[in-house]
């Protein structure tokens, strides 16, 4: 699959970001290691800089997951970001 824009959405006070790094939320039925392959972000390249955070609610063999990613370089409008640091696991054992 590739990099749906509508699933795409930064968070909070983006616009005062200055120096600090933006995060921004992205949903899809994608791995967290298809979506940190360089190039994945490539439609952002105008919009995201080094250090910015991208949290993925995704998915491994149909479990929703939820990584971190940051944004390692973006350069010729090439982004690559980092490999996704599991934040959790979304299951309900009830």
């Amino acid at each position: 699959m590739a990099f749906v824009l509508a699933d795409f959405t930064p968070l909070g006070g983006q616009s005062k970001a200055g120096n600090t790094p933006a995060l921004y939320v992205y949903t899809t039925t994608e791995a967290a290691t298809d979506v940190d392959t360089s190039g994945y972000f490539n439609d952002l390249s105008d919009t995201l800089k080094v250090g910015d955070m991208i949290i993925v609610h995704g998915a491994t063999g149909g479990t929703r997951t939820v990584t971190m990613h940051i944004v390692v370089s973006n350069a010729s409008g090439v982004v690559d970001v980092s490999n996704g640091q599991t934040i959790g696991i979304v299951t309900d054992g009830d």
